[in-house]
């Protein structure tokens, strides 16, 4: 009988056993996503650290995208055994998913094993029937045909992934690594998930939508250089303070018509929506790495009251700043 996949007193998973799915026609990069972040060895953050194993879909050796061939660790049986399922893409969102592999994740659900889908690895999740009544998302390509493979999942399209508890879903190919990042905090907590970040050279958390591709959106040779750069340097540096669009456009020296025009070129939001995600990214630093009350920061990052940070944090990542410190507190 393999080990309950439910976390311990700790929050860690008593089941550290993690089985990717391998199948011919394998996404060959997110499938390296799951191998980056559970599959190597990592003496120096815990002893006790994932396990990892490629489980096949169908004899071997499979093809991966690129020429790669992938020979498995064993077969669907794998599954059986995993507290976490990765389903790294899949094949075509109009190829069949086999009952063989729909049964043995439903199977994995009412155990309580946790699934994750890598972009395109949410029709497999729809084919199984483990999105129905879910919140989920992939990439924004594939979001018309998801809503007519599982008509009664609700769609996220503007975030990078969703964590439903059991079932989680990343948006477009680079979000896999996001969503296998959030796995580890939560799991490990923010500490040991941010050195796994370090190692893979990227932020540790990116948020706000798909057309955000960086975890703060304006690089300053993206950000018109003289135009926009120092504004939002001195928002950022100022969040607590009033920032409505005539301050903005008057530091700026542009109209408000162009500050809207610049902020959409360099960024893909509106100066509100940018400011908004600056705020809730204040907001989770402050709760990861201090013990000020949640008043205070959330006057600090700019929110005004606790109430205001509760209904945008709730908006933003699903989770109150209580509840947020408990699982991400370093």
């Amino acid at each position: 009988m393999p080990d309950r996949p439910d976390g311990r007193p700790d929050g860690r998973p008593a089941n550290r056993l993690v089985a990717v799915l391998a199948y011919d026609g394998l996404c060959t990069f997110e499938f390296g996503c799951a191998v980056e972040v559970f599959g190597l060895p990592r003496p120096e953050l815990e002893p006790d650290w994932y396990r990892f194993a490629v489980a096949a879909l169908e004899p071997g050796p499979l093809r991966a995208t690129g020429g790669v061939r992938v020979l498995a660790d064993g077969g669907l049986d794998l599954l059986d055994q995993a507290g976490t399922i990765i389903i790294p893409g899949w094949r075509g969102v109009a190829e069949p998913v086999p009952e063989a592999l729909c049964a043995a994740l439903r199977r994995a659900v009412a155990r309580g094993a946790r699934v994750l889908s890598l972009c395109s690895g949410a029709f497999v999740l729809a084919a199984a029937g483990l999105l129905r009544g879910r919140r989920a998302t992939t990439h924004w390509r594939y979001a018309a045909a998801l809503a007519q493979a599982e008509p009664e999942a609700r769609f996220i399209p503007d975030v990078l992934y969703v964590d439903e508890g059991a079932i989680l879903t990343a948006a477009g190919s680079a979000a896999g690594l996001d969503l296998c990042l959030h796995l580890v905090r939560r799991d490990w907590g923010a500490a040991v998930a941010n050195a796994v970040a370090r190692r893979l050279v990227v932020p540790p958390h990116r948020q706000g939508g798909q057309a955000q591709y960086v975890e703060r959106p304006v690089p300053r040779e993206r950000a018109g250089g003289h135009l926009l750069s120092p504004l939002l340097d001195r928002m950022r540096g100022a969040l607590a303070e009033p920032w409505d669009i005539a301050r903005m456009a008057r530091e700026a020296a542009l109209s408000p018509r162009g500050l809207h025009r610049h902020f959409r070129q360099a960024t893909g939001q509106s100066p509100g929506a940018w400011l908004l995600a600056e705020r809730v990214a204040r907001a989770r630093e402050l709760l990861e790495a201090t013990t000020l009350p949640v008043e205070t920061v959330a006057e600090v990052a700019g929110f005004g009251s606790a109430a205001a940070l509760r209904q945008q944090m709730k908006a933003a990542l699903g989770s109150s700043p209580a509840a947020y410190r408990a699982r991400f507190s370093r």
